[in-house]
């Protein structure tokens, strides 16, 4: 939903159902949420505000464990529209390292043709390929697929620790970074298939990366260095440290096009475990409300909301932000560690998969 004549549609007296994995429901009364929400002489304005942070609230403060029957140590998970399909990859399992879904509830097992350790992936819409990484295993350490069930192995030009890709339209580019290696921690490709080594500025251990196609810039950011745990690309060849805050072990990165603005999240720091660029180059520290190990973060454009997850917990594994400066810790069903969350705007639905539990790796947000 994005435009007032649909928000407005929330504030009908309308029961949803909610479905849970047990097979139970609950009853939302939009009516009395609606009510809850207005006052004397509210503006179009102001009646759409705060019924997007009321809808906001609602979808990220209800979220389900979905049955899996596969307890692997799941890492990654992102969404393909073109397919209708999430796949998810972990660093466990024989030869069954990947697993799909078309609806974030009902997940299947597929085949990989080798037992690596994939801690990554993404999904290119324009060459209509998943793209896999791994940090170590037997085998060549990059695998794609056109449909998460044939996957191909594919070599990087050296077997550095490859922890996260990310892919460019604009530039037609994967780009993977890596947290080992001396001097050589990114490789780039135009197809997934042909790889080169792109000098990086310094050897810290470099866990994630983003695109803005706004910015033309890559940001990538990392677990190690001396405020300089932040470097910069505008081609994926040509990188350039930045000056960072405070050296928080940062894991993850992410870009809203609507706010123009890189959110970072941290598994380590006190109070400190988010941070904020317009440009990629200078950095804000946020404020957390929760020093839990966050691992992912990103955005959803029609909600207008920043999701993250974290590893640790008291049954409160997600924050959220409509701006990327307040924070607001959400209950979680489980204490299961979540390690990766994405948005499918087609199914107005968060998915995060975890690296512990039982029969229980996924959990899903609410939807309509």
């Amino acid at each position: 939903m994005t435009d007032t004549e649909d928000y407005t549609k929330i504030a009908t007296p309308t029961l949803h159902a909610v479905s849970h994995a047990d097979g139970g429901s609950d009853e939302i009364n939009v009516d009395s949420l609606s009510g809850q929400l207005a006052d004397s002489q509210p503006s179009s304005i102001d009646l759409v505000s705060g019924l997007l942070a009321r809808f906001q609230s609602l979808i990220v403060s209800n979220w389900t464990t979905r049955i899996t029957s596969h307890d692997r140590l799941w890492l990654s998970v992102c969404w393909s529209p073109e397919l209708s399909l999430f796949c998810a990859v972990s660093v466990s399992g024989a030869f069954n390292r990947s697993m799909r879904s078309p609806n974030g509830i009902d997940w299947a097992l597929t085949p990989t043709p080798a037992d690596n350790s994939w801690y990554g992936i993404c999904w290119s819409p324009e060459l209509s390929l998943f793209l896999a990484v791994a940090y170590t295993g037997p085998s060549d350490l990059f695998m794609t697929s056109p449909d998460t069930i044939n996957w191909t192995l594919r070599s990087p030009p050296v077997d550095n620790q490859w922890l996260s890709p990310c892919w460019s339209p604009e530039l037609s580019l994967f780009v993977v970074v890596a947290n080992s290696g001396s001097g050589d921690r990114v490789t780039t490709s135009p197809n997934g298939i042909d790889w080169t080594i792109q000098s990086t500025p310094a050897d810290n251990d470099w866990y994630a990366v983003c695109w803005s196609p706004e910015l033309s810039l890559f940001v990538a950011v990392a677990y190690t260095g001396t405020g300089d745990r932040v470097m910069t690309s505008p081609n994926g060849i040509d990188w350039t440290l930045q000056s960072t805050p405070v050296d928080n072990e940062w894991h993850a990165v992410c870009w809203s096009p609507d706010l123009s603005l890189f959110v970072a999240v941290a598994n380590t720091g006190t109070g400190d475990r988010v941070m904020t660029s317009p440009n990629g180059i200078d950095w804000t520290i946020r404020s957390a409300p929760s020093d839990n190990e966050w691992r992912s973060v990103c955005w959803s454009p029609e909600l207008s909301l920043f999701v993250a997850v974290s590893e640790t917990g008291s049954f409160n594994h997600v924050m959220t932000s409509p701006n990327g400066i307040d924070w607001t810790l959400r209950p979680t069903p489980t204490d299961n560690a979540f390690r990766s969350v994405c948005w499918s705007p087609e199914l107005s639905l968060f998915v995060a998969v975890s690296a512990a539990g039982t029969g229980d790796r996924v959990m899903t947000s609410l939807h309509f």
